[in-house]
């Protein structure tokens, strides 16, 4: 049953990524009503013109590989910065968003978690 959960989960959650990676490159979502500092934030996000579609391969790439169970361990890893990233943006800047983000990053935690046997050489 604890597998079948973790497999729904984390359908769900490479969903996000690859719709949130895809929407960095053809923004087809609407943009929220930002605030002027968030505004600076995101104008200097622009200035570096490599570091948004970078971000989004990163999550298409991770969420895809997230889905397959085989996968999954590589897909947490390499989605994990851009998790932590997630996290700490809405801590500092936007604190009334950081729960979808601890959600998402407590499962990327939980994916993490249960591959953790194919971890093992890496650490040795």
């Amino acid at each position: 049953m604890k597998n079948k959960i973790l497999n729904v989960v984390c359908i769900l959650f490479a969903l996000m990524m690859v719709n949130s990676g895809l929407n960095k490159f053809f923004n087809y979502m609407p943009m929220p009503e930002l605030s002027e500092e968030m505004m600076q934030v995101m104008g200097a996000f622009m200035t570096i013109k490599w570091l948004l579609p970078l971000v989004a391969i990163v999550e298409i790439v991770g969420g895809i590989l997230f889905v397959i169970p085989k996968y999954r361990a590589l897909g947490a890893i390499i989605i994990l910065p851009v998790m932590v990233g997630i996290v700490v943006h809405h801590l500092v800047l936007d604190v009334a968003g950081v729960g979808m983000g601890l959600v998402f990053f407590l499962i990327n935690l939980w994916a993490i978690w249960e591959n953790r046997g194919k971890y093992a050489p890496i650490i040795r």
